[in-house]
């Protein structure tokens, strides 16, 4: 049975560890407002993508789910899936610089409620920059390609944004712990982004791609998402058992994918949150 003042130290517990995040939270807000170099290329990057790869393939037809669209409207669920990607792998900078900087250990030290409200700080940080990037982004392939069915399916953009922003940024936290500095930790992004981009459904479908990397396709987490965000803007039907991913190794459906996309997520939280706690504590 809990007695009352059991229940009131637990409330506290829980307010002090709200109060917690809220205050990282804001210093990671003005961290981002006095560098705003990082969010513009945040923003910079996709937007070069879309207008090259599409003015470079404009010619090019792409049949995806037996319906004719443009290069360009193929193109924009892959790149806003992409900089949920890209801008969450930069979750980690911060951990990294407060690690060489010394103000980490400050933190480690400090009486916190919870080592876990560093790790939700960060996540609630990147997740709300990341969206806002990929708003923008939506908002310029709309004027780009008069592709407006997007601003149906907001809700469903920015659901499968919030799976590939966690599984991504837990991991860069993870590596901000790990990784011995900044140098290595960037040298890790520029090694990892481009090969995570073209192997996966970003620029091309399944059907375009040789045997082995499709299979290589099928392990990458981001083609589940682009997948099923490009069923839902250009598949008018909502068939949940309709077959998204079709490769001669294996075939799933809408359902399918959203359960192995929702499983990486929670694997990868609880094997990260278990690194960082072996780590430091």
């Amino acid at each position: 049975m809990i007695t009352p003042c059991l229940q009131i130290k637990i409330v506290n517990t829980k307010i002090n560890t709200y109060k917690e995040i809220i205050a990282i939270t804001k210093r990671l807000y003005i961290q981002i407002y006095r560098r705003p170099s990082t969010l513009m290329a945040g923003i910079l990057q996709p937007l070069l993508w879309i207008l090259l790869f599409s003015a470079l393939f404009q010619n090019a037809p792409i049949i995806l789910l037996n319906q004719n669209i443009t290069y360009g409207s193929f193109l924009s669920p892959g790149i806003m899936i992409f900089t949920a990607f890209t801008g969450s792998m930069n979750a980690g900078l911060p951990i990294i610089f407060d690690r060489e900087f010394g103000f980490l250990n400050r933190f480690l030290v400090s009486p916190l409620k919870s080592r876990l409200s560093l790790m939700l700080s960060c996540l609630i940080s990147i997740w709300t920059t990341t969206i806002c990037q990929i708003m923008i982004i939506m908002i310029f392939s709309v004027i780009l390609f008069q592709n407006h069915l997007i601003f149906y399916y907001i809700n469903e953009i920015i659901s499968l944004a919030t799976l590939i922003i966690l599984n991504a940024a837990s991991i860069s936290i993870c590596l901000g712990f790990i990784l011995p500095g900044h140098i290595e930790f960037l040298a890790f992004l520029l090694i990892t982004n481009l090969p995570i981009l073209f192997s996966s459904t970003a620029l091309a479908p399944l059907s375009f791609m040789p045997y082995w990397l499709q299979l290589i396709a099928c392990i990458n987490p981001l083609t589940y998402a682009i997948e099923i965000l490009r069923h839902t803007c250009f598949k008018y039907i909502n068939e949940y058992d309709h077959y998204i991913i079709k490769t001669i190794w294996i075939n799933l459906n809408l359902k399918e994918s959203i359960i192995i996309l929702a499983i990486i997520n929670i694997i990868n939280f609880v094997v990260v949150n278990y690194l960082i706690k072996y780590k430091y504590e």
